[in-house]
Formats: structure tokens, C-alpha cells, sequence
């Protein structure tokens, strides 16, 4: 997508900090980061969704994402790392190109989240799950 900032870093037209590249994917420093060492991975194809995104190629991005976490844990003495991915706006999703985060974490960082946390009325997590499971299990058939 010629607009897309992302499909430009792939491109070689925007400079990035690399972490890593295959043909899949590339990962790279985020520019304005959380904690030092947030990382971006992302498909090399354009896809708005992660919906969208080849299971492969969704497959390869998580593993990518986890061993990065894991190298930053061990490189940067950080105690945890999230993995975070927004699809839509809705969701915080800023540039329209499926990314997911890789953000080294420490106990002292002072970074939430900042969601809130309800309480199912009796009986609707059973609806929900039951809803939920009954469509993805006819969407995996598929």
C-alpha cells in the first residue's frame, strides 16, 4: 500500500532501527517506545487486520515477538515483556498496517495498562462462551 508507513519502512523508503527480517517478516525498534528496546514486528504484506494475516505468517510473527521478548529479558535485565497487538481503531490500532508489540517490562517501570475489569451478571459467561465457541468451531471447519 503506497500510503502505508509501514509497507514503506519494508520498502527501504523510511529508515528503521532493524531487528530482524525474513521473508514474512520484518521487526523493528519502535520510535516513540514504552520501554527501551519496544519492538514492532510486522508482515512484509500489507494486511490492515490481523484477521487477514496468512496463519503462517501470523505463526512466524509470534514466535519472532516471543524470542525477541526473550532476548530483551536477558539483554536489558527486564522481568517480563507483553506481546500486544490492536486490530481497529476501536482497539488503539494507530497505523493501519497489523503490527504487533514486543515491550520489555520491569516490576518498577510505572507503565499500565489502565483497563477496567466488570463483572459477568449470572449466567451471560456461560452464554458467551457457549456463543463464542459454537461460531469458532464452525469457523475453524471451515
Amino acid at each position: 500500500m503506497s500510503d502505508c508507513i509501514f509497507c514503506k519502512i519494508i520498502a527501504g523508503q523510511i529508515p528503521s532501527a532493524k531487528i530482524y527480517e525474513d521473508e514474512l517478516i520484518y521487526a523493528f525498534l519502535d520510535i516513540s517506545p514504552i520501554n527501551f528496546g519496544h519492538t514492532l514486528v510486522i508482515p512484509k504484506e500489507h494486511h490492515q487486520s490481523a484477521a487477514a494475516i496468512p496463519e503462517n505468517v501470523a505463526g512466524r510473527m509470534f514466535h519472532v515477538a516471543s524470542r525477541i521478548g526473550i532476548l530483551l529479558k536477558r539483554m536489558e535485565e527486564f522481568d517480563a515483556y507483553n506481546l500486544h497487538l490492536a486490530d481497529g481503531t476501536a482497539a488503539g490500532q494507530v497505523v493501519m498496517h497489523a503490527h504487533l508489540h514486543v515491550i520489555p517490562r520491569g516490576a518498577e517501570d510505572n507503565f499500565r495498562w489502565n483497563w477496567r475489569q466488570l463483572n459477568y451478571p449470572e449466567g451471560k459467561m456461560a452464554e458467551i462462551a457457549g456463543s463464542i465457541a459454537e461460531k469458532l468451531q464452525k469457523k475453524l471447519a471451515e
